[in-house]
């Protein structure tokens, strides 16, 4: 899956700036929003299996806590660094303020390949990592989730760490399993913000989604909800894709099989369905929702202007570039933002923490009211002002977000 490697900070700080002279925000707050609270690099040694040592690098970047504790993800991946942990930090305190839930920005990652250790190399792995950011993280300070490579297990590890010294801490992290203070519907809770994101647009631009299409690149958990969520109300998924390349059939593809495939294949090679095409393919087949729910940078100058669509909707972080952005843009695609599109994760991890604080579980049917609720209202004060100010739906998103980070940091008289 071709994607182009971006300065994510530089890209993130383009944008910021974009919107805050929109708003006519002081320079001086504006340069004090944009830069991070706290940087902190870690080194985690890791005792391998065949005796020998090994030292990753790792992150916990705090952006911004005027609204509340910092919030956000942990990544295991090889590609991750300082410039990408700082972005997507960033980047998470715009997405809390676009959906009003009382959180700030925070992220996390490791630079490795998951792949490559063992079960019990990731657990000691895990729990190292989380020792040594341990003086930064709380309860009411900050509180990781799973990201890229990371999953509910991971999340019970980093408890157990927490809970050791603190004392029964479910809270500390969301995204954990529901036997241990979980969230129900948080599992499905990203594709089903994306789905809404979908159904809002769809609505507002006069697009019948029983006859709509919609090209899915990436089927992992995020795409793979969204793919059934649509798929739910009539919407044909003509596309999809994973690291083993696409598969294309525009009669629409069975999703609750090809779900069923990779739940026990992994990827969705050799399902027997459609047609292979390439990920760089499936970007140019024709659609009325392309939604990019894989890597960042894989819409960029080079081929934005191929896209055959109606709308952009993205679900992965940060999946269009700024010159991708431009492109699409004279084009008069309107791109759904990440930090609105994909907000349903952190939504129904906002609503797992206040699960653990009370300490009484929601029924699912809550949970997924309280998330429509949400994204609905996000979508349309973002579009609302977009139509006001005759600018893109990103723009409009920043505008909505650090409106209200500015105000709470006047407020509390930073």
């Amino acid at each position: 899956m071709s994607h182009v490697k971006v300065n994510n900070f530089k890209a993130c700080c383009d944008q910021f700036e974009r919107a805050a002279e929109k708003l006519g925000l002081e320079k001086n707050l504006a340069t004090s929003l944009m830069m991070p609270d706290r940087e902190l690099a870690v080194e985690v040694p890791l005792n391998r299996d065949d005796g020998s040592l090994a030292v990753f690098k790792g992150y916990r970047i705090q952006h911004n806590n005027a609204r509340g504790p910092f919030k956000g993800g942990i990544r295991y991946h090889q590609e991750v660094d300082l410039d990408e942990v700082r972005a997507l930090a960033a980047l998470m305190t715009y997405k809390t303020a676009v959906v009003d839930i009382p959180y700030g920005g925070g992220k996390g990652g490791i630079t490795v390949d998951p792949r490559e250790l063992s079960e019990r190399e990731l657990e000691q792995l895990s729990r190292r990592f989380f020792r040594r950011i341990s003086p930064i993280i709380g309860v009411n300070k900050d509180i990781p989730a799973p990201d890229v490579n990371t999953n509910a297990q991971i999340m019970a590890w980093f408890m157990d760490e927490y809970s050791q010294n603190q004392g029964y801490s479910p809270g500390i992290v969301t995204g954990k399993p529901i036997d241990l203070g979980g969230s129900l519907g948080r599992e499905a809770a990203t594709g089903r913000g994306v789905f809404l994101t979908i159904r809002e647009a769809a609505s507002e631009f006069d697009v019948d989604l029983s006859k709509a299409t919609a090209v899915i690149q990436g089927f992992g958990n995020v795409g793979s909800f969204a793919a059934l969520f649509l798929q739910e109300l009539g919407c044909k998924v003509v596309a999809v894709s994973d690291v083993t390349g696409g598969l294309h059939d525009p009669s629409g593809l069975d999703i609750p099989a090809l779900i069923d495939h990779v739940r026990e294949h992994r990827v969705i090679e050799g399902c027997g369905q459609g047609k292979n095409v390439s990920n760089e393919e499936l970007l140019t087949l024709e659609c009325d929702f392309m939604v990019p729910a894989a890597l960042g940078g894989v819409i960029h100058k080079m081929n934005a202007d191929s896209l055959n669509c109606r709308f952009v909707i993205e679900a992965a972080n940060g999946p269009t570039t700024p010159p991708g952005d431009e492109i699409l843009f004279d084009k008069s695609i309107p791109v759904i933002p990440d930090i609105l599109t994909n907000a349903g994760g952190v939504t129904v991890s906002y609503f797992e923490w206040v699960q653990n604080l009370q300490q009484f579980r929601w029924e699912e049917e809550e949970v997924n009211t309280k998330l429509e609720a949400k994204m609905v209202k996000a979508y349309s004060e973002v579009s609302a002002l977009r139509r006001e100010k005759k600018v893109s739906f990103r723009t409009a998103a920043f505008m909505v977000a650090i409106d209200r980070v500015a105000r709470s940091v006047e407020l509390r008289g930073f």
